[in-house]
């Protein structure tokens, strides 16, 4: 019986210790180009204006948009991978351009076959 109990708590630690790295691999930075690209203001689907409060928002795989912050702006193009879901503005903010601590929450625009 000792044995199993052993076995088992070995097992569940084990699972434990592979899910925390899992979820802390989520959080690692990465550049902007891992998440699209910059582009020029013209080809931006929309604006977003990023106010003191603000804290998260939501757009699309595939999206360009220009991110308003004060005087300061840049637009960006998504092109996350499927499994990238949120991603930090300051990652993908050009140098020089200070924008609060926001969360982009990046929808995933794959259609799904029925």
């Amino acid at each position: 019986m000792k044995t199993t109990t052993a076995s088992l708590f070995l097992s569940l630690t084990a699972a434990a210790a592979l899910f925390a790295g899992s979820a802390q691999a989520a959080d690692v930075a990465h550049d902007a180009s891992y998440y699209g690209s910059t582009a020029a203001v013209k080809t931006a689907d929309r604006t977003i204006v990023i106010k003191p409060n603000t804290r998260w928002v939501n757009v699309k795989n595939g999206e360009t948009v220009t991110f308003a912050s004060g005087d300061q702006n840049f637009t960006f193009h998504f092109d996350t991978y499927p499994q990238t879901q949120v991603v930090k503005l300051d990652a993908i903010a050009p140098a020089g351009v200070n924008v609060a601590p926001v969360r982009v929450y990046v929808a995933d625009t794959r259609e799904v076959n029925n």
